[in-house]
């Protein structure tokens, strides 16, 4: 038996005595955890002889011993958590560990014109019948084994909701703490969240996922986004876990009429990481923005697989993926644009750029556009290279250090996708971390 064969086998057998204290939810719940754990089932964990992971070999992970992480979880202390803190935690901050609410350790303001964050595990027990039209609706389990597995073990999270022509002040912070079992365990868990934006209302967001401890882990997310007509929606995505334990991600977005959405990602850490995007243009007008960067090391492999759904017409998106990379590491691009039958006026842009550290550094990219409608407006491209040398030479001739004047010309080919972030404290704050990864670089940890 393979070790994918094997870790499916285990996650089955995790699963048998999660559903068994379980009995009591409602049907729609119990259909929906069903359908998931089949389709799981069936796939399995992802192999490279599959198109959609060629590039990413899942085993280190698979070998893994995980246990399921349930309450309690190990300890976490504020402490913990200041030492992860940067100046964005002033706004509401709300936190998960392991995948569940830690009101203790949360620091919520008031949220005006009825903005909510709230459990879903709460909502779950309370009042499960307001989520049962909206959870899990535009997952597609049948292709994401990963999002199928996390919709099986479906249990807390956030869930999110603006009111019609409401917004909060101050960005929302979700921050997901991962943690080991008490003896260092290592743990699986599955951060959830769900966002509803009513008709005209306006969120910005902070999703960052941290760990505390040294143990391996694996955090196995699901985002589910709804953005409503003529709302707008700023969604940054933080994965600053360490550089040993696994992360795997699944946004999935809808938009209506003359909505806006920004999903703005970064990666500074993690073994294997994964995040899968797809949004889809439900609405005429609708605009989208996909931006992300990702600074990779030693042995890492980080992958972003990316889908742009024009199903109607009149629609924009824009797209711009930057990689840094060093050492051993390898970075993989994957980003897909369907212009639909009936999509005209379509306007769709695509970029990845990438920047090697050293000779062992790896990228794979692979831009694809698919058009099936005459008048449109779509360009893609893709580029690999080191940084420039003229530019360099000119440096070091101006008296910087080899060390400074690498670290102004990466940041410098970071600095599109920071100053695309909603505020500039934000942008101030993910500066400082790319910084910190950089500072490897020069220390060797990563090139």
């Amino acid at each position: 038996m393979s070790a994918l064969d094997d870790a499916r086998d285990r996650f089955l057998a995790l699963h048998a005595s999660f559903a068994a204290s379980r009995q009591s939810e409602p049907g729609w719940l119990a259909r929906l955890r069903a359908d998931a754990l089949d389709a799981f089932r069936e796939q399995g964990l992802p192999h490279t002889r599959l198109e959609e992971w060629r590039h990413t070999n899942v085993t280190p992970l698979a070998k893994v011993p995980l246990a399921l992480a349930t309450s309690p979880a190990r300890a976490v202390a504020r402490d913990d958590l200041e030492h992860h803190a940067f100046p964005v935690f002033a706004c509401s901050v709300y936190v998960f560990v392991n995948g569940r609410f830690a009101p203790d350790l949360s620091a919520a303001q008031r949220l005006n014109c009825g903005t909510t964050v709230e459990s879903l595990s709460e909502l779950l027990r309370t009042d499960p019948e307001r989520l049962a039209p909206r959870l899990g609706r535009d997952v597609e389990l049948k292709r994401h084994p990963f999002a199928a597995l996390a919709t099986a073990f479906l249990d807390d999270g956030a869930c999110v909701r603006v009111p019609r022509g409401a917004g909060a002040e101050q960005p929302i912070h979700l921050v997901f703490v991962s943690a080991a079992g008490a003896d260092g365990e290592p743990l699986l868990s599955h951060p959830r969240v769900l966002i509803e934006t009513a008709a005209g209302s306006r969120l910005t967001l902070i999703q960052d996922h941290v760990a505390v401890g040294t143990s391996p882990g694996f955090s196995n997310c699901v985002t589910e986004v709804e953005v409503g007509a003529d709302a707008q929606v700023d969604l940054v995505l933080v994965q600053r876990e360490p550089d040993y334990r696994f992360h795997v991600s699944n946004l999935a977005v809808t938009q209506e009429r003359d909505s806006r959405f920004a999903a703005h990602t970064f990666c500074f850490g993690g073994a294997i990481v994964r995040n899968d995007v797809g949004v889809r243009l439900l609405g005429e007008g609708a605009e989208c923005r996909l931006d992300g960067l990702f600074v990779a090391g030693g042995r890492q492999l980080v992958d972003n697989h990316t889908f742009v759904d024009h199903a109607v017409p009149r629609c924009t998106s824009r797209e711009t993926y930057k990689g840094i990379v060093g050492g051993q590491a390898r970075g993989v691009f994957r980003g897909r644009i369907l212009v639909r039958p009936d999509a005209q006026k379509t306007s769709a842009q695509q970029s990845n750029a990438n920047l090697l550290l050293g000779v062992g550094a790896e990228v794979d990219t692979k831009p694809q556009l698919e058009i099936l409608a005459d008048d449109v407006k779509c360009s893609h491209g893709s580029s690999v290279g080191q940084l420039d040398p003229d530019a360099f030479f000119y440096l070091r001739s101006r008296g910087l250090s080899e060390e400074v004047a690498r670290d102004l010309l990466t940041r410098g080919f970071a600095q599109e996708i920071l100053r695309a972030l909603p505020q500039p404290a934000l942008s101030d704050a993910l500066d400082d971390a790319l910084q910190q990864r950089l500072r490897l670089a020069h220390a060797g940890g990563l090139a």
